[in-house]
């Protein structure tokens, strides 16, 4: 199968196209053929080597978690799925060597939910991983219906999804982003204020009281102005500080888990949730994917089309 692979730590530059062996497919795995892959910060951040610590990496090593495609072969106990099912995942495993960035990949049935039927197979790769951090880190707080939920990053990947999520929900929602994006975060059903220094008192501005629940997806300080914002100190979560248990609230690191990545489809389905894409790349340009998403100034999702 064509694959894109690495083998040694580096930056985009050492991502190479070419011919890998065809995955094998253990008992509770399907073998998908791969329709497209999402690209997210956390790819070109583990083939840089930053998740060394955390994760073991195995060399020829293919990045990326997130796909689409069409189930191709089951195993011995894959009675989830059949032959020719659509389906979407977010593919993490306990080790990084077999990802999505290919022709076809082997992924436990764990990992993988129904494709929702409302998005292409761009949109539907872009979903999973960012969708689910969304999605989990919304309930980690605890958003409800009535409540103000305050989200950083609100324009990117992550954040456009839990925009739309906590909207679903019945929340008010406040969106930080740069000017250029608030049109677009009114389009998505939230009210926009510019990130940076004020940002605190623009928020106060529109809601006086305070805010019920903080969402954090870009770090740099902002767990610390939501809980000037909040009425309970430990409703924020963050996916970016580090610190954030130690202050209080909580670390999401978003997991696999099918009935949620349901949940997320049938949001898709009944129109409560788009997935904005805002550049498509062939696999071959993986490499020029990564640049794009370095540049951290992304609205919504990057994909690789691989059919």
């Amino acid at each position: 199968m064509k694959a894109i692979s690495t083998s040694r730590y580096g930056g985009p530059e050492v991502l190479e196209h070419g011919e890998q062996p065809d995955p094998k497919v253990g008992p509770d795995a399907v073998l998908l053929r791969v329709k497209a892959a999402g690209v997210n910060p956390v790819d070109w951040k583990i083939v840089a080597g930053y998740l060394d610590p955390m994760m073991d990496a195995h060399f020829p090593l293919i990045p990326g978690w997130d796909v689409s495609g069409v189930v191709e072969a089951v195993g011995a106990d894959a009675t989830e799925f059949a032959v020719g099912d659509e389906v979407i995942g977010y593919v993490r495993k306990d080790s990084v060597q077999h990802g999505t960035y290919a022709e076809k990949v082997a992924a436990p049935v764990r990992t993988l939910a129904r494709k929702p039927a409302s998005l292409n197979w761009q949109e539907a790769a872009g979903l999973p991983l960012a969708g689910l951090t969304a999605y989990q880190a919304l309930k980690r707080v605890g958003a409800q219906l009535g409540e103000t939920v305050l989200v950083h990053a609100a324009a990117g990947g992550v954040g456009s999804l839990a925009v739309q999520i906590a909207v679903a929900l019945g929340a008010h929602v406040i969106g930080t982003a740069s000017e250029r994006n608030h049109d677009f975060l009114r389009s998505l059903g939230a009210e926009p204020v510019t990130y940076g220094e004020g940002l605190a008192d623009r928020v106060r501005a529109l809601a006086p009281e305070g805010v019920d629940v903080a969402l954090d997806f870009v770090g740099d300080g902002v767990v610390e102005v939501s809980q000037q914002l909040l009425k309970d100190r430990s409703r924020v979560a963050s996916i970016a500080d580090g610190e954030v248990t130690a202050k209080g609230g909580h670390m999401v690191w978003v997991r696999p888990d099918s009935a949620d990545l349901t949940t997320l489809g049938e949001l898709a389905d009944a129109g409560k949730l788009s997935v904005p894409v805002e550049a498509t790349f062939p696999l071959a340009e993986a490499a020029e994917a990564f640049r794009r998403s370095m540049q951290g100034r992304t609205r919504g999702k990057i994909v690789l089309d691989v059919s």
